[in-house]
């Protein structure tokens, strides 16, 4: 019985040990990377930024900031642990060892008068005669009468000092740490144990994972719904238009299962009414065009009004019920607008290429609800063939201060950028009536602006030319610049009510509508990309047969590359038939517009002349699209007038390899252009 007491006695010691394993080491590394964060602001400084509140901390936020979960938790196993603390060095007493000099006062081995004498005066101080109090009885008679006992009587005396204890040699005794009531298997509690056992054991672990395979069997792995991947695996078309990309973002299950109250019908027509521009209606057949809108799923009605209420900023005239719907149809937004993206890029065709149109046109799209501008902005007019988008994402700037600004043979993004800041000053306040707080605020927005430069190489690892069949290894080199000096940033979006963080699409395509490779590039994680630059490079020199000191050389290179906002991708493909394939690389940006950049790349595959086949038999070249599929988006968008889009593919420029710098052998090492400057032109429907 003693021992199962010093055992349940030893429980909290226990638990204080498990807590502190593991608490005391995570709490020290939090602490560390707190002390070590970053307080260099990373998101846009202009005044309409600063305005709109989203980055702007109230005290609720920086207490919600935090008192988070993580840190309510931390916070709390801290208290338990002061509390075990506590409840240990108060229980000390009840776990002590038997020690019979010590109970009487006396020092180990005094006499047997002296043992008399301190025996009858805790007798006069605690004996039941003397002392009425239970608790003063109790001591008497467990630990005083004991201990008397134990001196006084030799062999009990003589035993005690020779190994300890007044009954002689003790044997080694075993117990485990728990309470007294969970070991008590014969009594009324005898079932605890093996309840706790069985549910910890059994039932958590069965419980977490039906609930991890209910969440996902619908869920994917960046919480998008398969329904939702299902529906854009099948709406997408090789010729979508890049304007009715968001008649496919909107069948999004997510959208679908937004309740629509009896009490939002007449602010959507309203709304309605506010963007009918803007929804490519067929004004000669206004009437059965309204009725046939109206007649989708009210679901899928209300997401198109809403998203067209971003893009023509218009969200403001909606009233508070619509508000909560509003933020939620835009917080799914950029995951629904990244899975729309890889449906466009994916595999398809028997050579393994995906769609460029559609995937340019997602990417547009997200361009658009990012920086609020109405997809009919990217029209071309004048001299730019962009339109007045990328002038729109500026702060302050209308349609009308473009055409201001066009009186002074200012027709292009590209042109405005390419002033000097003292220029642009001096126009944006004698030609638009800017004040000198509004001009600066379009050089802050300008300097957060990335450009881009893209170094792409392709070749056959280990071997000379690439011949057919071979697999091509493609490494490119993106650089970012910003006139700030920052290289991850979040763009200026004042009218997007959440941050959102800058995300990059490499395309390599050719002139017949396929992407050949696809990756998905960010320049917010310093640390991650220089350990995946590290770990390519690395297996890329092993590869080659290099020398330990050129790996490491090699290496210290791609870091010092990656620190100074360059990233590095690398894909592979199937090299095709003997030929020449005139390819272009595209660098697409998902929130700045007027920021993407193309590079031509010249490919020159040759006739198979080493030994065997490292990519399997040869699929026939050439475009695979399903049967039906290219007759059907024919008549689907016949006599449609789609806005130009920046990427609209004619491959006039991808011919003219000269004029785009394109070098022989899959090599080209040079600035992108700006996607003003390539636009080739209108896609004839």
């Amino acid at each position: 019985m003693a021992a199962s007491e010093e055992n349940s006695a030893l429980f909290p010691i226990f638990i204080l040990t498990v807590l502190a394993l593991p608490l005391v080491p995570y709490t020290i590394l939090k602490l560390c990377r707190a002390a070590s964060r970053k307080t260099k602001s990373i998101h846009c400084q202009c005044s309409v930024c600063f305005h709109s509140g989203k980055y702007r901390k109230s005290i609720f936020k920086r207490i919600s900031s935090v008192s988070t979960c993580s840190n309510f938790t931390l916070v709390l196993l801290w208290v338990i642990m002061a509390f075990l603390v506590y409840y240990i060095k108060h229980i000390s007493r009840e776990i002590q060892v038997f020690e019979p000099f010590s109970i009487l006062g006396l020092e180990s081995g005094a006499s047997e008068s002296e043992i008399k004498k301190a025996y009858r005066r805790l007798s006069i101080q605690y004996h039941p005669d003397k002392n009425p109090d239970p608790e003063a009885h109790t001591y008497f008679v467990e630990f005083i009468s004991k201990a008397y006992q134990a001196l006084t009587d030799p062999i009990s005396r003589e035993n005690f000092e020779k190994y300890g204890h007044p009954d002689g040699r003790q044997g080694l005794q075993m117990g485990i740490a728990l309470p007294e009531f969970l070991l008590n298997i014969d009594g009324a509690s005898g079932g605890v144990l093996l309840l706790g056992i069985v549910g910890v054991c059994i039932l958590l672990p069965l419980m977490l994972a039906v609930i991890y395979l209910s969440r996902s069997s619908k869920y994917t792995g960046n919480y998008v719904m398969h329904q939702t991947l299902y529906a854009y695996y099948h709406l997408m078309k090789p010729s979508l238009a890049p304007s009715k990309v968001v008649d496919v973002f909107i069948n999004a299950a997510e959208y679908k299962e937004m309740p629509v109250r009896r009490s939002d019908g007449e602010p959507l027509q309203k709304l309605f009414m506010l963007v009918r521009s803007e929804l490519n209606l067929d004004l000669k057949n206004i009437k059965q065009e309204q009725a046939k809108f109206w007649k989708q799923h009210p679901a899928l009605v209300k997401t198109e009004l809403l998203i067209q209420a971003q893009l023509t900023r218009e969200a403001g005239t909606l009233p508070s019920a619509l508000q909560g719907d509003f933020r939620h149809v835009l917080e799914l937004a950029p995951r629904l607008l990244e899975e729309l993206m890889k449906m466009a890029v994916i595999p398809r065709s028997p050579q393994g290429h995906g769609w460029l149109r559609p995937a340019v046109g997602v990417v547009e799209l997200s361009q658009s609800i990012i920086q609020a501008v109405p997809l009919n902005a990217r029209k071309a007019t004048g001299g730019s063939a962009e339109g007045v988008a990328p002038f729109l994402q500026l702060p302050h700037f209308s349609e009308a201060i473009v055409k201001k600004i066009a009186r002074k043979k200012v027709r292009t993004f590209q042109e405005f950028q390419d002033m000097s800041p003292q220029e642009r000053a001096e126009l944006m306040t004698q030609a638009a009536g800017f004040s000198a707080s509004e001009a600066q605020d379009v050089e802050v927005v300008l300097e957060m602006m990335p450009s881009i430069t893209i170094e792409i190489t392709c070749e056959t690892e280990g071997e000379e030319g690439i011949q057919e069949g071979d697999i091509v290894t493609m490494h490119a080199w993106i650089t970012l610049k910003r006139g700030n000096g920052l290289v991850g940033a979040l763009p200026h979006a004042p009218y997007f009510p959440f941050p959102k963080e800058e995300n990059f699409w490499l395309l390599l395509a050719d002139s017949t509508n396929n992407v050949w490779m696809s990756q998905k590039v960010s320049f917010m994680d310093e640390a991650a990309a220089v350990t995946a630059a590290s770990k390519a490079i690395q297996e890329t020199q092993e590869g080659s047969g290099a020398s330990l000191k050129e790996i490491s050389a090699a290496v210290r290179e791609a870091v010092e590359k990656v620190r100074n906002g360059s990233r590095l991708v690398m894909g592979k493909f199937q090299a095709p038939a003997e030929g020449n394939y005139n390819l272009t690389s595209y660098c697409l940006c998902d929130s700045w517009i007027g920021c993407d950049k193309k590079t031509s790349l010249k490919l020159k595959v040759l006739k198979r002349s080493r030994a065997g086949t490292r990519g399997g038999t040869m699929a026939e070249e050439g475009p695979a699209v399903e049967d039906g599929i290219e007759e059907e988006e024919e008549e689907e968008e016949e006599g449609y007038d789609d806005y130009e889009s920046e990427y609209s593919d004619d491959g006039e420029d991808e011919l003219d390899t000269k004029k785009n710098g394109a070098v022989a052998n899959g090599v080209s090492h040079r600035k992108g252009s700006g996607s003003s400057s390539e636009s080739s032109g209108t896609d004839e429907e």
